[in-house]
């Protein structure tokens, strides 16, 4: 039996019940992500060994104080693996517009579906007790609710929530005031940012963030029980684990 989707009320649900969890919207934004954020990190660390270090503030180049140094990424992470600045941009652009048009369409589609609605915060969200207590919870390997087990617990609301609303939103700005063309057309892009050395220094900070957030997603899908997982966010039904 599948029971109905986590937007409509199934708690209590036994273990081994079959939810249909993930809409197909949701599904397909998630996959086309996926495949774009990483083309976009392996292409960007390409751009950075062009020149590996940040500054702050409108100007920076060889001789000016550098706030972070990077290392030289090596070739299995770049994008293309031999060093080549052009084909590097081509990819970062190209990618840049289906993770922007991409995020633009899943917001309108889980507007129009509701499907924020599950990341609407409760007075428990945002207590601090009982986010210490959801981050016991997790240390243990306990990521389901037995009341409710489909539901996002505390930590998923707010880790999608900082990087829907403002992660991503911050890649896409800081993108966008790097291109010469958008600054022309949007000058207070720079202004927003203090200047496009800054607002490659934040772009390099986010997408660090967000790296960060994959690889802790991607541990998490693996404990949380990897085929059940992955069923749902491919064919959208969820497996109620025991």
């Amino acid at each position: 039996m599948i029971a109905p989707a986590p937007d409509v009320a199934r708690t209590g649900s036994p273990p081994g019940t079959i939810l249909r969890r993930h809409a197909l919207t949701t599904r397909l934004w998630h996959w086309i992500n996926a495949i774009a954020f990483f083309i976009l990190l392996g292409s960007g660390l390409g751009i950075s060994n062009a020149h590996p270090r940040l500054y702050w503030g409108r100007y920076g180049a060889n001789f000016d104080h550098a706030w972070a140094q990077l290392p030289r990424f090596p070739a299995w992470l770049t994008i293309p693996s031999s060093y080549n600045l052009a084909i590097s941009r081509r990819w970062h652009l190209f990618f840049a517009l289906v993770f922007a048009f991409g995020l633009a369409a899943f917001m309108i589609a889980s507007l129009l579906n509701r499907h924020f609605r599950r990341l609407r915060l409760t007075r428990a969200d945002v207590s601090p007790a009982h986010l210490a207590e959801d981050v016991r919870d997790h240390w243990n390997f306990r990521f389901h609710d037995a009341d409710d087990p489909a539901a996002y617990n505390s930590l998923q609301k707010w880790s999608y929530i900082l990087v829907l609303f403002v992660a991503l939103p911050v890649m896409i700005l800081t993108g966008l005031a790097l291109s010469p063309g958008m600054d022309a057309a949007w000058p207070w892009l720079l202004d927003l940012f203090g200047g496009r050395q800054s607002a490659r220094s934040v772009h390099f900070i986010a997408a660090s963030l967000l790296g960060g957030f994959a690889v802790i997603h991607l541990v998490l899908v693996i404990l949380a029980g990897a085929g059940n997982e992955l069923r749902s966010m491919i064919t959208g039904r969820w497996r109620v684990p025991e």
